[in-house]
């Protein structure tokens, strides 16, 4: 079979007119041959012995489709159509037949252990919707669509997060962590590249787990919360220069008190110690003694 196989429908007539026409040429056969013998005490028919057997094979080209599930058809090894449309079909009965979901799946993969673009270990899972999309390619071109699915998936996953870092370069971009949308969409690409050839359609991919690997987990720990406190502190540190500055001018402007070069540098030296500070603190006082 070419591996570049597609789908096309399948001839087919309705079921429901197709039966009709079965029943009556039923009925006549098997009145032939019934009553000839019953009614007539005489041989039956040679038609009806033979039109039984063959309305018998015919029968078997009935096929009933609920929502949602399509029919593969093959004619003696070759491809001869998908049925998807739900209902009540007659088609040739030596068709071979196969049935396909064309239901909405979920794959919820297992937690791999990646090393993101620092080389830092980390663990992903992520959970993919998915369904069929072309049944030929689905049936003919894969030996197993459901598996080659998911390990397609988990090979697009180790592709994504190798591609990024955890927390970001340097300028805080290319985040796993940050950037969820992004990943999610460059996570559905890749795995869609991946499965075309199943005839497959990826509706949704998103990272459902995501975490550094226990045994560099507490070092990164250790690591975002040094760095939140830097950061903290440095909001801090611009704030409490600001008052200080404003403090200065507003005290020279109005004239409470006149500040040289050592009062200034002993006075800033005092405000950014109350104002940083994480403890209490207590104010200085120098007194002069008296001669």
């Amino acid at each position: 079979m070419s591996n570049n196989i597609e789908e096309r429908e399948a001839g087919s007539v309705s079921g429901w007119l197709a039966l009709i026409v079965w029943l009556v040429l039923f009925g006549g056969s098997l009145w032939q041959v019934v009553g000839n013998i019953v009614l007539y005490n005489r041989p039956p028919a040679m038609f009806g012995m033979v039109a039984l057997p063959i309305l018998a094979f015919l029968a078997k080209g009935f096929i009933i489709l609920p929502p949602n599930i399509a029919a593969v058809f093959t004619f003696f090894g070759r491809y001869a159509g998908t049925l998807r449309q739900d209902g009540f079909y007659w088609v040739n009965p030596f068709y071979q037949r196969q049935r396909l979901s064309l239901r909405v799946h979920n794959i919820n993969t297992p937690t791999l252990k990646v090393n993101d673009r620092a080389g830092n270990p980390i663990e992903v899972g992520a959970v993919v919707v998915w369904r069929v999309a072309d049944t030929a390619r689905a049936a003919f071109d894969v030996e197993d669509y459901a598996a080659y699915i998911l390990i397609q998936t988990e090979s697009a996953i180790r592709v994504v997060a190798s591609a990024r870092w955890y927390d970001g370069d340097e300028h805080g971009q290319h985040s796993l962590r940050a950037d969820l949308d992004k990943v999610a969409q460059a996570l559905s690409d890749t795995i869609q590249e991946h499965v075309a050839l199943a005839g497959l359609e990826i509706i949704e991919a998103r990272i459902a787990h995501l975490a550094y690997a226990p045994e560099i987990a507490s070092a990164m720990l250790r690591r975002q919360q040094a760095q939140a406190v830097v950061a903290a502190r440095g909001h801090i540190v611009e704030g409490a220069v600001s008052m200080v500055r404003l403090a200065i001018e507003q005290l020279e402007r109005e004239g409470v008190v006149k500040l040289g070069e050592a009062d200034r540098v002993h006075l800033v030296g005092n405000l950014l110690t109350v104002l940083v500070s994480d403890n209490e603190t207590h104010p200085v006082i120098s007194v002069d003694k008296a001669g």
